[in-house]
């Protein structure tokens, strides 16, 4: 929530609304319009189950001289995250590398998944494109409708079209380890300087260097960003094979042109989604994503 925001949901009687920002041994750090305050939560919302979360908008009783205070009431979130345990996020950023580490766009494809399945606008981040051509990538999300943006945090291209789109959101930067999340957010946040890792010349892996959930504030305090720990991938539950195409925007205005009613977009004949696949209008790189989280939920209803 940008700073505007805080300073209008300011309360009386001791009380100062804001938002948890970080969250440790249990402290939690509130971002309010009076500053930052270090906070520990009610003993109450323990016992009613209620854990609080970084993103969570909150009314905290402060004490002005020790800059700590208590947090008295935690208010309804937008949205929850299960891994990361965060809330209240608008955005997510999937960044991934052009090259080293290869990108897994099984892995990308998911995250997309999973963001549409949350109401999360996904935008796409691809970093590293000072070592290689990144047209072949980018032109999957791009002909998907996704919003797409090539950078290079080594080489600080695009970084400032990146920064436009956190405006006014609160993001989570998503993607595995060693994509340069980190490296893109030292560039983004000015005094940042978050630990980055060398990505394994065997694996081709990154090392975690991201060890806790964190909002932070872009330069002109605009908009948050949340840094998360290795952070791949969150559960899409509750969904039944016919309707996960509905979690691929770029398939619905196909799906339903498709001979059958009940068609799953498999391998049915009539099936426009695929005849769309097979014409180059929608890429195979994104079915094949389809058909791969269409089996899991399958083999997960076996068991």
């Amino acid at each position: 929530m940008p700073k505007s925001i805080l300073e209008s949901q300011k309360s009386e009687n001791g009380i100062i609304n804001g938002r948890i920002i970080k969250g440790i041994g249990g402290f939690y750090y509130i971002d309010t319009a009076d500053g930052v305050f270090e906070c520990r939560a009610r003993g109450r919302f323990r016992k009613e189950g209620i854990i609080p979360l970084v993103g969570d908008l909150v009314a905290c009783r402060i004490d002005m001289p020790s800059k700590t205070g208590l947090i008295t009431e935690i208010y309804p979130r937008n949205n929850e995250l299960i891994r990361p345990s965060v809330s209240n996020i608008t955005q997510i950023a999937i960044v991934f590398s052009a090259v080293n580490p290869k990108p897994n766009l099984r892995v990308i494809d998911k995250l997309i998944t999973s963001a549409v399945y949350a109401d999360i606008k996904p935008i796409i981040c691809i970093n590293k494109s000072d070592l290689t051509d990144t047209s072949e990538l980018s032109d999957i999300y791009d002909r998907s409708g996704f919003d797409t943006i090539i950078v290079s945090a080594k080489d600080n291209i695009n970084i400032d079209i990146l920064k436009s789109k956190l405006r006014g959101e609160t993001t989570v930067f998503a993607g595995i380890s060693g994509v340069g999340k980190s490296s893109i957010l030292n560039r983004i946040i000015k005094g940042a300087n978050l630990e980055t890792g060398e990505v394994s010349s065997k694996v081709e892996r990154g090392r975690h260097t991201t060890r806790h959930s964190e909002l932070m504030q872009i330069d002109d305090g605009s908009g948050y960003i949340i840094d998360t720990p290795g952070f791949s991938s969150f559960a899409v539950s509750d969904i039944d094979e016919s309707e996960l195409y509905t979690l691929f925007p770029d398939f619905t205005p196909y799906a339903d042109d498709c001979k059958f009613p009940d068609c799953r977009h498999t391998v049915e004949k009539g099936c426009a989604v695929i005849e769309a696949v097979n014409c180059g209008k929608l890429s195979k790189s994104r079915h094949d994503s389809y058909l791969e989280e269409y089996n899991e939920i399958l083999e997960n209803k076996k068991y």
